[in-house]
């Protein structure tokens, strides 16, 4: 059997008179009588072969194409020749020409296959990865796939164009927690003790920098055992770069380059570029979360002045501070001139829906002719209040104003950022996947840590190798104010997605103690889970960053998809299983003993 000569995409009109063999799936076959006609298949594109009894050896060959059902696996031979007048198909480039075919052979017989594969048929995700190895024959999922090739290819060519070398670090590696859980891996040579796949190779490239490899990227795998949702899976890949001896502001450049050269490459669109620039701060502020969409308005406005004097219990208890001095306060949301689109029970739906941000009520203001308000509690407004809304929201007839009162702050402004989102989709305002322009914003400064109350103490906000801003270090170092202090720590946001996160690192070992001290980690704690990095710490340490970019986030954008699953080859479910293959699953006995375990359900 010869190779086929072309695939199923490339042929056309220069090509009649040549005889060609193509290699492919049948599509779909139609039998006009004397005449069989088939569409092959295969990842270029689609050929029609038809199959004439009257050509050179064409009865046996007419037979066996008798025989061809969907997404058998066939080689043909034949000669390329012009479609009949008026039956060319000019959503094909193949779609001027048919091949006529005097060989046949039949490679490879299938099974009526569980779902179609063409049009937009609905069935389950569960039988689509079930059957992932049919589910992956859609152009659909080929186009994103490919993609997700030519990204990484462009990411690659682009770092080295850049001085960047490519390192590959370890998949069995120390356990090292950096915030979610590790997948950890018994080792059968040491029993008792345990590898851990990596969350991100963040030790290991800080190490890189100290070995002096001055810029470092990877294309790395990565594996986390959280809770799952769309956009994640327990394994997943990351665009993972460090660099040495660089600013801040170098690194966004850099960062900020290499997205426009990927939206130009792929999207043939033009980026503009430095991005947007936005404090932590000010993000929480304006739209209640640290990864805003910045394509439509509904920006977060605080009244608490409006209500300082407030007679309202609910007002009052929300500005009183609490035992640690902070107090909270009260915000909204105003939908201008939509007040008449949202019903008693459109506006108690929404309060159920922001409810599980903590939120303990949404209260709701309607304009009316007159300026007159209109809400479930104007009888605890003054009219002075009255009056402040009007002046401070420049209300107008027909405006809606949503807002939330709370002692706490993150209450009122994630609750609020989650409004804002439901309204968004609810109003039309949220451009559909891959529509809409591209916003691109920096969001710097992240709070260095954060404090829980169960457990009286205050955990890094990041990673425990974020360093402090500058201003911030003297603080810092005498461990005062640290529930105020800012981290030189970024995220690259995009339309209210975050694409990437980084920081710059603590690169002194004093530093990196007096962390370790806040973080209410002893001596001994930290030599245990980190002493291999502290110790190399103390032989010349480079001033270092760097970020991350999750690839499957980045290439869903830039393929105009949802779920993060549509841009993988083999996802799993929300609950971490492969369908396909069956796992996670059981081993044997025998494993298990020379491992030196014993399974214990809970």
């Amino acid at each position: 059997m010869e190779h086929r000569t072309h695939t199923c995409g490339e042929l056309d009109k220069k090509h009649i008179q040549e005889e060609v063999t193509l290699c492919g799936w049948v599509t779909k076959r139609r039998d006009h009588g004397g005449l069989i006609f088939i569409d092959l298949r295969d990842r270029y594109g689609i050929t029609q072969v038809v199959f004439d009894p009257t050509l050179l050896g064409g009865e046996s060959v007419h037979e066996l194409a008798g025989k061809l059902r969907n997404e058998y696996v066939i080689w043909c031979h034949g000669k390329v020749r012009s479609r009949p007048e008026g039956m060319a198909n000019e959503k094909l480039k193949t779609g001027a020409i048919e091949v006529a075919c005097t060989k046949l052979d039949i490679l490879s017989e299938a099974k009526t296959l569980p779902f179609l594969l063409e049009g937009d048929s609905q069935v389950a995700e569960t039988v689509r990865l079930k059957y992932r190895y049919l589910d992956l024959r859609r152009k659909a999922l080929q186009k994103n796939l490919i993609t997700r090739h030519k990204v990484i290819l462009e990411v690659r060519n682009f770092l080295d164009s850049h001085n960047f070398v490519e390192v590959e670090t370890p998949i069995l590696y120390k356990s090292t927690p950096e915030g979610a859980r590790d997948f950890i891996v018994p080792s059968r040579l040491n029993q008792g003790t345990f590898y851990a796949l990596p969350q991100s190779p963040q030790t290991l490239k800080q190490l890189l920098m100290i070995g002096g490899m001055d810029r470092y990227f990877q294309i790395a795998r990565c594996f986390r055992d959280e809770d799952l949702r769309a956009d994640r899976q327990p394994e997943f890949t990351q665009i993972d770069i460090e660099t040495s001896f660089l600013s801040e502001e170098g690194l966004f450049a850099i960062c900020e380059n290499m997205m426009s050269k990927l939206w130009k490459v792929i999207l043939n669109q033009d980026v503009k570029i430095p991005f947007q620039r936005m404090s932590y701060k000010e993000s929480m502020s304006r739209f209640g979360c640290d990864k805003p969409d910045l394509r439509f308005g509904l920006e977060i406005q605080d009244i608490s002045q409006v209500f300082a004097n407030s007679s309202f219990q609910v007002f009052q208890s929300a500005l009183t501070p609490t035992v640690r001095g902070k107090k909270g306060s009260i915000c909204g949301i105003l939908v201008p001139g939509q007040a008449e689109k949202f019903s008693r029970k459109d506006l108690d739906d929404l309060q159920s829906q922001i409810s599980v941000f903590g939120a303990k009520g949404l209260l709701w203001v309607k304009v009316q002719d007159g300026l007159v308000l209109k809400s479930p509690a104007e009888k605890f407004f003054s009219d002075s209040e009255k009056q402040g809304l009007i002046t401070n929201l420049n209300l107008k007839p027909n405006d809606l104003f949503l807002m939330i009162a709370d002692q706490k702050d993150h209450v009122v402004l994630e609750s609020l950022g989650a409004l804002r989102l439901i309204l968004g989709a609810r109003l039309g305002l949220i451009p559909a996947h891959g529509q809409g322009k591209s916003e691109f914003l920096w969001i710097t400064r992240f709070p260095l840590f954060e404090y829980d109350e169960k457990e009286g103490r205050y955990f890094a906000k990041h990673h425990p190798f974020t360093s402090p801003v500058p201003e911030h270090f003297e603080d810092f170092m005498a461990a005062k104010n640290l529930e105020n202090m800012d981290a030189n720590a970024y995220d690259l946001v995009l339309n209210g997605v975050e694409l990437g996160s980084g920081s710059l690192r603590i690169y002194r070992s004093d530093i990196q103690a007096a962390m370790f001290k806040n973080l209410g980690i002893s001596q001994e704690e930290a030599k245990l889970k980190f002493g291999f990095f502290l110790e190399a710490l103390q032989y010349g340490t480079p001033p270092h960053g760097g970020i991350a970019f999750g690839i499957e986030r980045l290439v869903a954008i830039l393929c105009g998809v949802g779920p993060i699953r549509d841009v993988m080859a083999f996802p799993k479910t929300q609950k971490g299983h492969c369908l396909m293959s069956e796992s996670p699953s059981t081993v044997l006995p025998e494993q298990l003993s020379e491992l030196g375990l014993n399974i214990k359900i809970k």
